[in-house]
């Protein structure tokens, strides 16, 4: 079993491989400037690799960059063996990262909130509170209760 730190920089070298090998080695017309590796992970024994990487552009393109990927795994496996000079070779796995989608997802919670905040503010620009400007009690008003109670004894 490797040490954290040895997986580490094996996912470290593993995600500049392949990176630069995306861009200048494979002549994959599918695999264009559009594909971008985000992360790399290495598991406990080395023997596996996932590469999470983004596509910008539509569902056609990111299927496309899929197959790319799939058809060129070979090539990018020897790369990395070639640069890594491990005992085994970790086989890769690529998964089209989610970070994109939940980005917009937040995006676009945060415009809802913002919404529904205008909307609040504009509600309550004209009114006023319901039991004063302050509704709580204060000392010095409990102290003029008690003198005029004492004053009627």
């Amino acid at each position: 079993m490797a040490d954290n730190a040895r997986a580490k920089r094996l996912a470290d070298l593993i995600r500049e491989v392949v990176a630069q090998k995306l861009q200048r080695g494979i002549k994959d017309p599918r695999l264009g400037s559009h594909v971008t590796i985000t992360d790399t992970r290495v598991t406990g024994d080395l023997r596996e690799a996932t590469v999470f990487y983004t596509v910008y552009g539509d569902d056609e393109e990111r299927k496309a960059a899929a197959a790319g990927l799939e058809s060129a795994k070979g090539i990018l496996r020897s790369e990395v063996g070639r640069a890594a000079g491990v005992k085994f070779t970790p086989t890769l796995t690529f998964v089209a990262d989610a970070l994109p989608d939940t980005a917009k997802t937040i995006e676009d919670l945060l415009d809802k909130a913002r919404q529904s905040d205008a909307k609040v503010r504009e509600a309550s620009a004209g009114a006023s509170y319901a039991a004063g400007a302050d509704p709580y009690r204060k000392p010095a008003d409990d102290d003029t209760t008690e003198t005029d109670g004492d004053a009627a004894e």
